[in-house]
């Protein structure tokens, strides 16, 4: 039998800046992506409560930006290009932290 990999979960990502005066943006209004992550963030995002020095912006922002960080890095180290490398051992150990299961 063969084992088989787990499927990425897949998100779209869109940043949109939030005016100040309540007008309509100008120009370039979002910032659209889709990012494969190895893990499932909504999951994660849970175990993340007990964080509570944290706001909930805070905490999502935390978990998407290390775990996006944390996806491409992977992919690009598997792939032999060293670009992460400098910053990899920071942060597995800063992921490692927000992890409650430690």
């Amino acid at each position: 039998m063969f084992a088989m990999r787990p499927r990425p979960h897949r998100y779209r990502i869109t940043v949109t800046p939030v005016e100040e005066d309540g007008h309509p943006c100008h120009h370039r209004c979002s910032i659209e992506f889709e990012h494969r992550a190895s893990q499932d963030w909504m999951q994660l995002l849970e175990t993340l409560q007990r964080h509570r020095q944290l706001s909930a912006d805070e905490r999502a922002g935390t978990l998407i930006s290390s775990r996006l960080l944390h996806d491409i890095a992977q992919r690009h180290r598997d792939a032999g290009e060293d670009l992460f490398a400098p910053l990899q051992p920071a942060l597995e150990r800063f992921i490692a932290g927000l992890d409650p299961r430690r």
